[in-house]
């Protein structure tokens, strides 16, 4: 397996990334044509196109009588807080909050929730699927697309567009374009804004719910799948609906942001992790960076560390031999709402990992003589590459601690153990 000289990306990265003839990959290039002296983005200018752009909708709206200038996908995390901030106190915008609940949700991600309205003082609107319709849905895309949270990623990705039309308000603004963020599947120069072929392809793994109802042994209905029908052509094209991502216009560090949120408006972050270093991104939902970033590892033998090491490591936070420790520490670790997920789904470790077993990337897993499965490379390896040292970047903000909220005196004891269940609000 070929790694990044720079950061601590394998080859068969998904949702897909290249190697320059320098062994440097297409998200570490991305990164620096965005932040070092090499950019030729002028950022100033973008900024006064959204302010113009957001102006412009927002004129709109105020014009035909309608209460929200715009919608803004949120979960509750960092960068909606983040988001939400810069579109209401920036840029002076109404917006509606549209907020899809997937019903696996962590106590830290209500707070955080609840949080975010209280303190923007904004109207949410959320729609929060059954709780049976969830744990199908999960159980079904485990064996398609090897992932129990393909309902999070559709309703994410659809609820806010079926709120656009049926509010009537064009301007859909997400945050960061995460796979220009990561991989570097776009250029900047294209300023990529959300389509639903791109939710199709990426989000919803080429899934549309129409073909689920197609298929016999699915066991899903209409009704569990009613938040992931997408609008007409006829629906998107008389209200206008459009989405941007603000990532286009400003340089995005989530980790900065972070930082920002929690001074400014209150942001909790989690207190451990198992499978990663990160505390303040994806704290509101049991399995985003548990279970379903473990099975990412089970199939193609990287995880959420590999994912928030390469970052620190492009913004100069972080050596490639302490993300690779990093890598090395996380990526492999068992997370504790597996028992969860397995004791609400009715199933056995040994039926998850079965059903896992046809998507394992041949290229990174062989299975020995007595069937288990082992990693033929890893990150690891590479630690002294030829390459290594001239793909380097110089560290710019070593040693920062990493982010955790403070605690209240007693509270961390109330919460040790209060990610083991679901939480359905």
């Amino acid at each position: 397996m070929e790694y990044c000289k720079r950061c601590v990306y394998p080859a068969n990265a998904k949702p897909g990334i290249v190697f320059d003839d320098h062994g440097v990959c297409s998200g570490c290039r991305s990164f620096e044509a965005k932040t070092t002296h090499l950019s030729q983005v002028d950022w100033p200018a973008r900024e006064r196109k959204l302010r113009a752009l957001l102006e412009e909708y927002g004129d709109r709206q105020r014009a035909k009588g309608s209460p929200y200038d715009c919608i803004i996908p949120v979960s509750g995390g960092k960068d909606s807080h983040f988001q939400v901030y810069v579109v209401k106190e920036r840029y002076g915008l109404n917006p509606l909050l549209v907020s899809y609940n997937h019903s696996f949700n962590t106590p830290l991600g209500i707070r955080n929730l609840t949080n975010l309205v209280d303190r923007m003082d904004c109207n949410l609107l959320r729609f929060t699927t059954a709780p049976g319709s969830a744990k199908r849905i999960a159980r079904a895309m485990l064996h398609r697309v090897g992932d129990v949270t393909w309902h999070y990623h559709a309703g994410i990705m659809t609820f806010p567009i079926r709120a656009a039309v049926q509010y009537d308000v064009p301007l859909v603004i997400w945050g960061e374009e995460g796979f220009s963020e990561l991989v570097g599947m776009y250029n900047i120069d294209d300023f990529v804004e959300f389509t639903k072929k791109k939710r199709q392809e990426h989000s919803m793994r080429g899934f549309e719910p129409e073909d689920l109802l197609l298929e016999p042994d699915s066991g899903l209905t209409r009704y569990d799948l009613a938040p992931f029908f997408y609008p007409s052509d006829e629906d998107l094209e008389r209200v206008g609906v459009r989405g941007i991502y603000l990532s286009n216009f400003m340089p995005w560090d989530g980790r900065a942001q972070a930082e920002f949120v929690i001074e400014k408006l209150g942001f909790e972050t989690a207190q451990a992790r198992d499978r990663t270093f990160n505390l303040y991104a994806k704290t509101d939902d049991i399995h985003a960076s548990g279970l379903h970033d473990y099975l990412k590892y089970l199939k193609f033998g990287y995880g959420r560390a590999t994912d928030d090491a390469s970052n620190e490591v492009r913004h100069g936070r972080m050596t490639r031999e302490r993300a690779i420790e990093m890598v090395a520490r996380y990526d492999h670790v068992r997370p504790f709402d597996m028992d969860v997920f397995l004791r609400s789904a009715g199933m056995t470790e040994s039926e998850l990992l079965t059903a896992i077993e046809p998507m394992r990337d041949p290229a990174i897993w062989r299975r020995d003589a007595a069937g288990v499965w082992h990693t033929t490379d890893s990150v690891e390896k590479h630690r002294d590459d030829a390459g290594v040292e001239e793909a380097r970047i110089p560290l710019v903000d070593a040693d920062r601690p990493f982010l955790r909220t403070p605690e209240k005196r007693g509270a961390r004891a109330q919460r040790d153990g209060e990610q083991k269940e679901y939480v359905l609000l």
